[in-house]
């Protein structure tokens, strides 16, 4: 290994490397980022940074050179192994373990003891909960019981386990303000547009109270929920988050989560970007303020009847780059047409009473075959759904405007006027036609002049929020929520947030090179066999994404041998040691 320095416009990095050979080919790889001259500096309290780097290349090459030797391993076939000793380890949380170091978690956790009287070990908890929360998805009392499959061996009894969740939900604020301030020298955070969404989570259970309300749930389960609201920036990283009872408004949520962001996160300067479900009048007027500003899908259905007409007018619409306009009723289905969008905005004056200010709002339809296409395939598949509820009388009362049941037409009286002894049941060939009418259009509203295509294009953006609570809510198994308690409830979606958080920086430390499957899928299947007092022999195989996941995290598990001394070095890299 050698040591590698690094000069930038901005800055001098160190790193350790080494020379391998790959498939016939000679390289370098990154062994350990060291990290700039000034974060060794501020970190380590050192002056001749040179002098450091060169001693940590001195130590790592002795580890190296201790560890670098064959090894005989005993093993009988008419010896069994001892009782209650586990032999398979999983290796997969060190790379986990490094950003949750990175982020600072372990000084967060020093500074909320030292602000208050507890006796158990926060850190190795709440990491414990972190890491078991992307890797083994489970109770509170099975990840307890998971933490054993660990390298490092839990360091607490499972009944400080709630205690620890009443102290993370106390200082839940000040952990989010810590978690962005430290993110930003991990990975780079575009928050001059800020995605936020609602979801809601089900409870095991029938009784509501507190968090845990009935309401609108999303998964149409029978069950209490609690709603979250999650703020996420243009990078893809999660911002903060709240969450509140599942029968509130989810419009009266953005706010409060919004003023949180501008009092602890010190930022004034953004794109609020929601859909349609979120954008009330109200929280549209609270973002034509200062600096911030809005964009916001736009229900054309809800528009009243002269915006609406004018959406759906076929003239006057307009393609980036062209100032011809366009007649949409005459355009053929070709391959060329169906990869345009089109487009036309129109001015909205308004005025904002309370603040006695101006509020214009410009809305911006666009209009494209290929959504009209997916439309109308969505709707066909939901008018065959249809024709089978028909057939059974019973389940086939309308429920939600997405649901096949909207059209179904119930009838109650028979031709001749008299009350039927059974309601008919049959299409409802009048809402069929009207909804096919908005095929292919889309809108949104915004207060910004920026041009049409660049708000059409962050609004696209908002997919990834939508990702990050499908990862929640299935790679992470966030729900369904067992825990009683509001603050455990709480602490335990905060739990999720910070698992998400240091996801998604691993994901953007490998390049957005793989899907969530595959990265969560390698993690949890990286075990490491234990083979007495030698050292651990990895039991995983060795793929293009273990490869990325050792290149850059600076240290390798796939030696076919790696001795104890060589795995607490390891350990002890994760943490920044």
């Amino acid at each position: 290994m050698r040591l590698n320095k690094v000069k930038s416009k901005n800055a001098v990095s160190y790193y350790i490397i080494r020379s391998v050979r790959r498939d016939g080919k000679n390289s370098s790889e990154i062994v350990k980022k060291l990290g700039t001259e000034k974060s060794i500096r501020e970190t380590y309290g050192v002056d001749d940074v040179d002098a450091w780097a060169k001693e940590q290349l001195r130590i790592m090459n002795e580890e190296e050179a201790a560890s670098d030797h064959k090894v005989l391993i005993p093993l009988s076939t008419d010896r069994i192994v001892d009782t209650d000793v586990r032999l398979s380890f999983n290796a997969g949380y060190l790379f986990l373990q490094q950003i949750y170091y990175q982020l600072g978690l372990p000084s967060i956790c020093r500074k909320i003891k030292k602000e208050n009287s507890f006796e158990y070990d926060l850190d190795n908890i709440l990491s414990r909960l972190v890491y078991g929360r992307i890797l083994f998805p489970s109770s509170k009392l099975s990840c307890f019981e998971q933490s054993e499959k660990l390298i490092e061996e839990p360091q607490f009894d499972l009944h400080q386990v709630y205690r620890a969740l009443t102290t993370l939900s106390e200082n839940s604020d000040m952990i989010q303000a810590e978690l962005y301030k430290r993110s930003k020298k991990l990975v780079k955070r575009n928050t001059g547009v800020l995605f936020y969404d609602c979801t809601n989570y089900f409870f095991e259970m029938e009784h509501e109270g507190g968090l845990k309300q009935y309401g609108p749930s999303k998964e149409h389960r029978p069950n209490p929920i609690v709603q979250m609201g999650l703020f996420m920036d243009k990078s893809g990283i999660p911002l903060a988050f709240c969450i509140n009872p599942g029968n509130q408004n989810e419009q009266l949520s953005l706010k409060p989560l919004e003023q949180q962001i501008m009092r602890d996160f010190e930022l004034s300067k953004f794109i609020v970007c929601t859909d349609a479900g979120l954008s009330s009048d109200a929280n549209r007027k609270f973002n034509n303020y200062g600096e911030r500003s809005f964009i916001t899908t736009q229900s054309i259905k809800k528009l009243k009847s002269e915006l609406k007409d004018w959406c759906l007018d076929p003239t006057g619409w307009m393609l980036e780059d062209s100032n011809k306009k366009h007649d949409i009723s005459e355009l053929e289905n070709t391959p060329e047409n169906r990869k345009k969008i089109f487009y036309k905005q129109k001015l909205i004056e308004g005025y904002d009473e309370e603040r006695d200010i101006t509020f214009d709002q410009t809305i911006i339809v666009t209009y494209s075959l290929k959504y009209k296409e997916y439309q109308q395939t969505v709707r066909n598949r939901q008018i065959e759904r249809a024709k089978k509820l028909i057939e059974k009388p019973s389940s086939a009362d309308k429920r939600s405007q997405n649901d096949a049941k909207r059209f179904i037409k119930k009838t109650p009286f028979t031709n001749d006027g008299e009350i039927a002894s059974r309601a008919m049941y049959e299409l409802d060939e009048t809402a069929i036609a009207e909804e096919s009418r908005y095929d292919g259009f889309y809108a949104v509203c915004t207060n910004l002049d920026d041009d049409p295509a660049d708000i059409a294009k962050i609004n696209h953006d908002r997919w990834e929020i939508e990702e990050s609570f499908r990862i929640m809510k299935s790679e992470f198994e966030a729900r369904p929520v067992y825990l009683q308690r509001d603050d455990r409830i709480e602490a335990h979606f905060l739990t999720c947030f910070i698992a998400l958080m240091i996801y998604r920086i691993l994901e953007k430390k490998l390049g957005d090179r793989y899907t969530c499957e595959e990265i969560i899928k390698t993690l949890r299947e990286m075990d490491m066999r234990k083979v007495g007092e030698h050292g651990y022999i990895p039991s995983y195989t060795r793929t293009q994404v273990t490869d990325s996941l050792h290149e850059n995290a600076g240290f390798r598990t796939d030696y076919e041998l790696i001795t104890p001394k060589s795995m607490a070095g390891i350990i002890r890299r994760t943490k920044g040691l």
